[in-house]
Protein backbone atom coordinates (compact mmCIF):
# COMPACT_ATOMS: atom_id res chain seq x y z
CA UNK A 1 0.00 0.00 0.00
CA UNK A 2 1.52 3.03 -1.08
CA UNK A 3 2.50 5.66 2.09
CA UNK A 4 0.82 8.85 1.93
CA UNK A 5 3.04 11.77 0.61
CA UNK A 6 3.55 14.44 3.35
CA UNK A 7 1.41 17.24 2.66
CA UNK A 8 3.74 20.74 1.66
CA UNK A 9 3.08 23.72 4.13
CA UNK A 10 3.16 25.71 1.19
CA UNK A 11 0.11 24.37 -0.58
CA UNK A 12 -2.01 24.26 2.62
CA UNK A 13 -1.83 28.07 3.32
CA UNK A 14 -5.84 28.37 3.03
CA UNK A 15 -6.61 25.93 6.19
CA UNK A 16 -3.81 27.90 8.49
CA UNK A 17 -7.24 30.13 9.12
CA UNK A 18 -8.89 27.50 10.12
CA UNK A 19 -6.93 26.40 12.74
CA UNK A 20 -5.83 30.33 14.20
CA UNK A 21 -2.23 30.42 12.40
CA UNK A 22 -0.54 31.78 9.87
CA UNK A 23 2.96 31.20 7.58
CA UNK A 24 5.81 32.04 9.29
CA UNK A 25 9.10 32.85 8.11
CA UNK A 26 12.12 31.38 9.70
CA UNK A 27 13.74 34.78 10.59
CA UNK A 28 11.04 35.89 12.38
CA UNK A 29 11.12 32.03 14.28
CA UNK A 30 14.79 33.05 14.84
CA UNK A 31 13.67 36.52 15.91
CA UNK A 32 11.13 34.52 18.90
CA UNK A 33 13.80 32.48 19.52
CA UNK A 34 16.35 34.93 20.74
CA UNK A 35 14.03 37.24 22.49
CA UNK A 36 11.50 34.80 23.95
CA UNK A 37 13.60 33.40 27.62
CA UNK A 38 14.21 29.84 27.19
CA UNK A 39 12.88 29.31 31.25
CA UNK A 40 9.38 29.79 29.76
CA UNK A 41 9.77 26.79 28.47
CA UNK A 42 11.49 25.01 30.91
CA UNK A 43 8.42 26.20 33.69
CA UNK A 44 6.09 24.53 31.04
CA UNK A 45 7.84 21.27 30.58
CA UNK A 46 7.63 20.44 34.25
CA UNK A 47 3.82 21.66 33.91
CA UNK A 48 3.41 18.53 31.57
CA UNK A 49 5.48 16.22 33.55
CA UNK A 50 3.52 17.03 36.02
CA UNK A 51 0.21 15.98 33.99
CA UNK A 52 1.97 12.41 32.53
CA UNK A 53 3.39 11.12 35.57
CA UNK A 54 0.31 10.09 37.15
CA UNK A 55 -0.99 8.21 33.98
CA UNK A 56 2.29 6.91 33.04
CA UNK A 57 3.13 2.98 33.40
CA UNK A 58 5.43 1.17 36.07
CA UNK A 59 8.96 -0.01 35.81
CA UNK A 60 9.35 -3.76 34.25
CA UNK A 61 10.93 -5.14 37.50
CA UNK A 62 9.27 -7.22 40.55
CA UNK A 63 10.82 -4.32 43.44
CA UNK A 64 8.45 -1.73 44.31
CA UNK A 65 12.01 0.85 44.16
CA UNK A 66 11.74 3.76 42.12
CA UNK A 67 14.34 2.91 39.14
CA UNK A 68 16.41 6.07 37.75
CA UNK A 69 18.86 6.73 34.95
CA UNK A 70 21.25 9.02 34.76
CA UNK A 71 23.23 10.37 31.64
CA UNK A 72 24.50 12.75 29.85
CA UNK A 73 24.59 13.49 26.07
CA UNK A 74 26.37 16.10 23.65
CA UNK A 75 24.52 18.56 21.17
CA UNK A 76 27.00 19.46 18.54
CA UNK A 77 27.20 23.23 17.56
CA UNK A 78 29.89 25.15 14.87
CA UNK A 79 31.98 27.67 17.13
CA UNK A 80 31.87 30.04 14.29
CA UNK A 81 28.38 29.82 14.22
CA UNK A 82 27.72 29.83 17.99
CA UNK A 83 30.90 31.43 19.24
CA UNK A 84 29.50 31.50 23.10
CA UNK A 85 29.34 27.27 23.32
CA UNK A 86 32.95 27.04 24.15
CA UNK A 87 33.70 23.25 24.19
CA UNK A 88 37.05 22.25 22.38
CA UNK A 89 39.78 24.28 20.96
CA UNK A 90 37.34 24.15 17.46
CA UNK A 91 34.26 22.73 18.74
CA UNK A 92 31.37 24.29 20.05
CA UNK A 93 28.28 21.90 22.08
CA UNK A 94 26.44 21.74 24.86
CA UNK A 95 25.87 18.97 26.90
CA UNK A 96 22.14 17.59 28.00
CA UNK A 97 21.82 15.98 31.44
CA UNK A 98 18.83 13.95 32.43
CA UNK A 99 17.29 11.79 35.12
CA UNK A 100 15.18 8.82 33.33
CA UNK A 101 12.24 7.94 35.32
CA UNK A 102 11.50 4.03 34.20
CA UNK A 103 8.10 4.37 35.08
CA UNK A 104 6.86 5.18 31.81
CA UNK A 105 10.55 6.66 30.79
CA UNK A 106 9.57 10.02 31.59
CA UNK A 107 12.80 12.73 31.96
CA UNK A 108 12.02 13.41 35.54
CA UNK A 109 15.32 15.70 35.19
CA UNK A 110 17.07 17.87 32.71
CA UNK A 111 19.76 20.50 33.08
CA UNK A 112 21.49 21.56 30.11
CA UNK A 113 25.04 22.89 30.65
CA UNK A 114 28.46 23.96 28.33
CA UNK A 115 29.53 21.11 26.83
CA UNK A 116 32.77 20.79 29.18
CA UNK A 117 30.48 20.41 32.04
CA UNK A 118 31.34 17.31 33.99
CA UNK A 119 28.51 14.85 34.81
CA UNK A 120 29.30 14.02 38.40
CA UNK A 121 29.03 17.83 38.94
CA UNK A 122 25.42 18.05 38.21
CA UNK A 123 24.70 14.39 40.21
CA UNK A 124 25.69 15.59 43.14
CA UNK A 125 23.10 18.43 42.98
CA UNK A 126 20.01 15.93 42.21
CA UNK A 127 18.40 14.59 45.03
CA UNK A 128 16.11 11.50 44.44
CA UNK A 129 13.49 9.83 46.78
CA UNK A 130 14.94 7.35 49.98
CA UNK A 131 14.85 3.78 48.71
CA UNK A 132 15.27 4.64 44.91
CA UNK A 133 17.80 2.49 42.69
CA UNK A 134 19.62 5.08 39.93
CA UNK A 135 21.81 3.55 37.74
CA UNK A 136 24.48 5.13 35.59
CA UNK A 137 27.70 4.36 33.41
CA UNK A 138 31.42 4.63 34.52
CA UNK A 139 31.71 8.33 34.02
CA UNK A 140 30.05 9.50 36.68
CA UNK A 141 32.17 6.93 39.56
CA UNK A 142 32.69 9.24 42.39
CA UNK A 143 33.15 7.52 45.86
CA UNK A 144 32.65 10.46 47.60
CA UNK A 145 29.24 10.98 45.59
CA UNK A 146 28.55 7.21 46.62
CA UNK A 147 28.86 7.55 50.02
CA UNK A 148 26.52 10.59 49.91
CA UNK A 149 24.32 8.80 47.71
CA UNK A 150 24.58 5.81 50.29
CA UNK A 151 23.74 8.17 53.03
CA UNK A 152 20.56 9.15 51.89
CA UNK A 153 19.38 5.75 51.61
CA UNK A 154 19.74 6.00 47.91
CA UNK A 155 20.89 2.85 45.73
CA UNK A 156 23.29 2.62 42.87
CA UNK A 157 24.00 0.48 40.05
CA UNK A 158 27.44 0.88 37.78
CA UNK A 159 30.08 -0.54 35.93
CA UNK A 160 33.11 -1.01 38.09
CA UNK A 161 36.30 -0.05 36.54
CA UNK A 162 39.31 -2.56 35.55
CA UNK A 163 41.45 -0.40 37.66
CA UNK A 164 39.62 -0.36 41.04
CA UNK A 165 41.46 -1.02 43.60
CA UNK A 166 39.40 -3.42 45.95
CA UNK A 167 39.63 -6.29 48.51
CA UNK A 168 37.35 -9.24 48.97
CA UNK A 169 35.56 -9.49 52.59
CA UNK A 170 32.44 -12.15 51.79
CA UNK A 171 32.15 -14.54 48.77
CA UNK A 172 28.60 -15.27 47.90
CA UNK A 173 27.29 -18.12 46.38
CA UNK A 174 26.16 -17.55 42.92
CA UNK A 175 23.77 -19.36 40.19
CA UNK A 176 26.36 -19.79 37.16
CA UNK A 177 23.50 -20.93 34.94
CA UNK A 178 22.18 -17.58 35.12
CA UNK A 179 25.25 -15.74 33.87
CA UNK A 180 26.47 -14.40 37.27
CA UNK A 181 30.10 -15.74 37.49
CA UNK A 182 30.55 -13.80 41.09
CA UNK A 183 29.13 -12.28 43.96
CA UNK A 184 31.34 -10.58 46.37
CA UNK A 185 31.03 -8.09 49.12
CA UNK A 186 34.35 -5.65 49.01
CA UNK A 187 36.06 -2.73 50.64
CA UNK A 188 37.54 -0.27 48.32
CA UNK A 189 41.35 0.13 48.98
CA UNK A 190 42.46 2.58 47.01
CA UNK A 191 43.42 6.69 48.47
CA UNK A 192 40.06 7.81 46.79
CA UNK A 193 37.93 4.60 47.23
CA UNK A 194 38.29 4.97 51.67
CA UNK A 195 35.90 8.11 50.73
CA UNK A 196 32.98 5.16 50.41
CA UNK A 197 32.85 4.18 54.37
CA UNK A 198 31.56 0.76 54.35
CA UNK A 199 31.48 -2.36 51.86
CA UNK A 200 30.12 -2.44 48.28
CA UNK A 201 29.32 -5.40 46.15
CA UNK A 202 30.86 -6.01 42.88
CA UNK A 203 29.42 -8.70 40.70
CA UNK A 204 30.87 -10.42 37.92
CA UNK A 205 28.10 -11.61 34.88
CA UNK A 206 28.94 -12.68 31.48
CA UNK A 207 26.42 -11.98 28.92
CA UNK A 208 24.84 -15.13 27.43
CA UNK A 209 24.58 -13.58 23.91
CA UNK A 210 27.77 -11.83 23.19
CA UNK A 211 30.04 -13.89 26.04
CA UNK A 212 31.33 -10.27 27.09
CA UNK A 213 32.31 -10.53 30.97
CA UNK A 214 30.63 -7.19 32.52
CA UNK A 215 31.37 -6.09 36.20
CA UNK A 216 28.97 -4.11 38.51
CA UNK A 217 29.53 -2.09 41.58
CA UNK A 218 26.31 -1.54 43.62
CA UNK A 219 25.91 -0.60 47.59
CA UNK A 220 22.74 -2.83 47.56
CA UNK A 221 22.85 -6.35 48.63
CA UNK A 222 19.29 -7.23 48.74
CA UNK A 223 18.53 -7.37 45.55
CA UNK A 224 19.57 -10.87 43.21
CA UNK A 225 23.12 -10.83 41.57
CA UNK A 226 21.17 -11.12 38.61
CA UNK A 227 18.67 -8.72 39.37
CA UNK A 228 21.65 -6.24 39.52
CA UNK A 229 22.75 -6.91 35.80
CA UNK A 230 19.56 -6.63 34.77
CA UNK A 231 19.25 -3.34 35.95
CA UNK A 232 22.10 -1.79 34.69
CA UNK A 233 21.23 -3.06 31.42
CA UNK A 234 17.90 -1.78 31.13
CA UNK A 235 19.75 1.40 31.79
CA UNK A 236 20.02 1.30 27.76
CA UNK A 237 16.50 3.36 27.76
CA UNK A 238 18.34 6.48 28.39
CA UNK A 239 20.36 6.37 25.39
CA UNK A 240 17.53 5.42 23.80
CA UNK A 241 15.84 8.68 24.50
CA UNK A 242 18.57 10.55 24.04
CA UNK A 243 18.43 8.94 20.52
CA UNK A 244 15.13 9.61 19.68
CA UNK A 245 14.69 13.22 20.79
CA UNK A 246 17.88 13.78 18.57
CA UNK A 247 16.29 12.14 15.67
CA UNK A 248 12.95 12.84 15.31
CA UNK A 249 12.47 16.39 17.61
CA UNK A 250 14.88 18.75 15.18
CA UNK A 251 17.75 19.76 18.02
CA UNK A 252 20.13 18.69 15.31
CA UNK A 253 19.93 22.27 13.66
CA UNK A 254 18.96 25.48 15.46
CA UNK A 255 16.43 28.57 14.50
CA UNK A 256 18.51 30.95 15.93
CA UNK A 257 22.22 31.66 16.77
CA UNK A 258 22.25 32.68 20.72
CA UNK A 259 22.27 30.86 23.55
CA UNK A 260 18.72 31.72 24.13
CA UNK A 261 17.81 30.17 20.85
CA UNK A 262 19.86 26.94 21.66
CA UNK A 263 18.01 26.55 25.10
CA UNK A 264 13.98 27.16 23.94
CA UNK A 265 14.50 24.92 20.80
CA UNK A 266 15.85 21.70 23.17
CA UNK A 267 12.99 22.81 25.71
CA UNK A 268 10.52 22.82 23.37
CA UNK A 269 11.64 19.72 21.54
CA UNK A 270 11.68 18.11 25.73
CA UNK A 271 7.96 19.67 25.99
CA UNK A 272 7.34 17.67 22.89
CA UNK A 273 8.49 14.45 23.64
CA UNK A 274 6.27 14.55 26.99
CA UNK A 275 3.00 15.98 24.88
CA UNK A 276 3.21 12.67 22.85
CA UNK A 277 3.45 10.68 25.50
CA UNK A 278 0.40 12.46 27.30
CA UNK A 279 -1.34 12.11 24.04
CA UNK A 280 -0.47 7.83 23.98
CA UNK A 281 -1.43 7.33 27.52
CA UNK A 282 -4.44 9.52 28.14
CA UNK A 283 -6.37 8.33 25.18
CA UNK A 284 -5.49 4.35 25.85
CA UNK A 285 -3.23 4.43 22.41
CA UNK A 286 -1.06 1.10 21.81
CA UNK A 287 1.35 3.14 18.89
CA UNK A 288 4.77 3.72 19.51
CA UNK A 289 5.65 7.36 19.87
CA UNK A 290 7.27 6.94 16.47
CA UNK A 291 3.98 5.89 15.03
CA UNK A 292 2.37 8.84 16.77
CA UNK A 293 4.74 11.64 15.31
CA UNK A 294 4.70 9.87 11.89
CA UNK A 295 0.89 9.65 11.65
CA UNK A 296 0.75 13.20 12.75
CA UNK A 297 3.17 14.87 10.24
CA UNK A 298 1.27 13.11 7.35
CA UNK A 299 -2.44 14.85 8.85
CA UNK A 300 -1.41 18.43 9.71
CA UNK A 301 -4.07 19.57 7.91
CA UNK A 302 -6.84 17.47 7.51
CA UNK A 303 -9.82 18.65 9.68
CA UNK A 304 -10.77 15.89 11.90
CA UNK A 305 -10.58 14.66 15.54
CA UNK A 306 -6.87 13.65 15.98
CA UNK A 307 -7.60 10.96 18.02
CA UNK A 308 -9.73 9.08 15.04
CA UNK A 309 -6.25 9.15 13.14
CA UNK A 310 -5.49 6.22 15.52
CA UNK A 311 -8.45 4.19 15.60
CA UNK A 312 -9.33 1.73 13.16
CA UNK A 313 -11.47 2.50 10.22
CA UNK A 314 -14.74 1.87 10.59
CA UNK A 315 -16.67 -0.96 8.55
CA UNK A 316 -18.37 0.66 5.75
CA UNK A 317 -22.05 -0.79 5.57
CA UNK A 318 -23.42 -3.19 3.56
CA UNK A 319 -25.38 -2.29 0.79
CA UNK A 320 -28.25 -4.93 0.23
CA UNK A 321 -29.68 -4.56 -3.32
CA UNK A 322 -32.85 -6.96 -3.95
CA UNK A 323 -33.67 -7.74 -6.91
CA UNK A 324 -37.01 -9.10 -8.35
CA UNK A 325 -37.42 -11.75 -10.26
CA UNK A 326 -40.05 -12.49 -12.32
CA UNK A 327 -40.99 -16.47 -12.99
Amino acid sequence: MAQKARPDPSSELSKLFHIGTQAMSRSSLSRINNDQPWELYQALFYKILARCQPISGKHSFRFHNKLYSMDASTIDLCLSVFPWATFRQTKGAVKLHAVLDHDGLLPTFIDITEGKTHEVNIGRGIKLPKGSILTMDRGYIDYEWFQELTDQGVFFVTRAKKNMRSRIEIRNKVNKKSGVSSDHSIALTSKNGQAHQGLLRKIGYRDPITNKQYYFLTNNFKLAAKTIADIYKDRWQIELFFKWIKQNLKIKSFIGTTKNAVMSQIWVALCTYLLIHYFKWSNGLHQSALQIVQRLQLNWFDRRCVVDLFKPPKPSPNIELTMGLDF
